[in-house]
């Protein structure tokens, strides 16, 4: 089987699993995309070469992107084996791949107390879940304590340290780009020193 044979039969495969999940027939989908119940039956089964200008509006029937329904299917993105970063007080597990979960950015962060307590401003909102130890997120003037199991979230735009609380703490977030820029990267944005 060739290469392009191989991409062909994955995107075959991804739209005909894409409708079943639905729950929709062939005619459910033809209505949403505009293409004929006789072509996607040929496009599903292989009697009908695959063209682009077919598979936008399946994509998008979908609420899907066309990169989606088309990106090989290499094992290489599905186990992630991440390496610690460090800095005072803090290690960081980058858990999501480079191009990030739609956008987001996974972490797991293990923070001790001789994290100096930078508070810091930047665009969008922070969240993240308590797996170990007890949070002190300082929230502009307020003090919040965020236990195991527990989840914060909150706009960035107050300034905002993530401490650890009388012992070394784990936690778990998701960034959107800036926070990713923000926590991860040190920042570009004015005035940010977390």
């Amino acid at each position: 089987m060739t290469q392009e044979t191989d991409v062909d039969a994955l995107i075959r495969q991804r739209i005909r699993s894409l409708r079943m999940a639905r729950g929709w027939s062939l005619e459910n989908l033809a209505g949403r995309c505009s293409l004929s119940p006789s072509t996607l039956s040929r496009l599903e089964t292989g009697h009908r070469r695959i063209a682009l200008d077919q598979l936008v509006p399946i994509a998008r029937a979908f609420g899907t992107t066309l990169d989606a329904l088309v990106e090989s299917a290499g094992d290489e993105d599905v186990v992630i084996r991440p390496q610690p970063g460090h800095s005072q007080g803090l290690t960081t597990w980058i858990l999501s791949s480079e191009d990030g979960m739609y956008g987001k950015t996974v972490a797991k962060m293990r923070i001790t107390p001789d994290r100096p307590p930078e508070h810091g401003v930047h665009p969008g909102r922070d969240w993240f879940t308590v797996l170990a130890g007890i949070v002190r997120l300082e929230l502009g003037e307020r003090t919040i304590l965020v236990h195991p199991g527990e989840v914060a979230e909150f706009s960035t735009m107050v300034p905002h340290a993530i401490c650890a609380h009388e012992g070394p703490v784990e936690i778990l977030s998701i960034f959107n780009h800036d926070g990713g820029l923000a926590h991860l990267h040190g920042g570009p944005h004015p005035g940010h020193t977390a």
